[in-house]
């Protein structure tokens, strides 16, 4: 009986992560193309039953996980940085959950930034269930968002600086697309202005930007001695 539960088990296990092929591409371009749909989607399929949940989509968490995976192994594929020597660089991505808990403690500030941000505005108490509905709205969004800044950076490091334009160009789109999402966000959950929104989409991201980057800068410090 165990060994059939076992079965049974890597049945469901390879189903799920071969679906992936299909549902990964289709939630992203879904996300990419009607940002607030897909967040009012994802408060809607809370909602259901568990085994009901975004059955044609996959889960906004593991899709912002799945995404800062797919964003690592490309970073991979990007020439060394200048100044970084070999051991340095096999320090940093000797572990891959390492490196993968840093960027999703990194990127996921933002989508909790704008979620915690939401609940206070509705003046609600601010506690796990509350904040469940807007944070999993959220990763929706900032999936596309963290693709972009993640193939911002690796040009950024291209030896020789030739990658410094295409990196400030695919920075600015990130922003602008991420930014008017959130700001539609605002002015529809909270009824604001296109002033306010913007006001308040400004400083939620400028505080998740420097909280983030205090983040990484701790962590790019941490992480080789995690993996030693």
């Amino acid at each position: 009986m165990d060994f059939m539960r076992l079965l049974k088990s890597l049945e469901e296990l390879l189903y799920e992560l071969v679906s992936w092929l299909v549902f990964y591409p289709l939630t992203f371009w879904r996300a990419l193309t009607r940002p607030l749909s897909m967040m009012e989607y994802a408060d809607i399929e809370l909602s259901d039953r568990p085994e009901d949940q975004y059955d044609d989509t996959v889960s906004p968490p593991l899709f912002l996980l799945i995404t800062l995976l797919l964003s690592q192994a490309l970073s991979a594929a990007f020439p060394t940085p200048l100044g970084a020597s070999a051991a340095d660089i096999e320090a940093l991505t000797r572990s891959t959950s390492n490196l993968l808990i840093a960027r999703g403690v990194i990127f996921g500030i933002f989508p909790m930034a704008m979620a915690v941000t939401l609940i206070k505005l509705k003046r609600m108490a601010l506690t796990r269930s509350t904040l469940r509905p807007p944070f999993f709205s959220q990763c929706y969004v900032a999936a596309p968002f963290v693709m972009l800044i993640g193939l911002s950076v690796d040009f950024i490091a291209v030896p020789g600086r030739s990658g410094i334009m295409a990196a400030v160009l695919i920075f600015a789109a990130a922003v602008l697309w991420y930014g008017q999402a959130q700001i539609r966000w605002f002015m529809q959950d909270l009824g604001l202005g296109l002033v306010r929104a913007f006001g308040l989409f400004l400083l939620a991201f400028v505080l998740a930007m420097i909280l983030s980057l205090a983040i990484a800068f701790v962590l790019a410090t941490q992480l080789p001695r995690w993996n030693g």
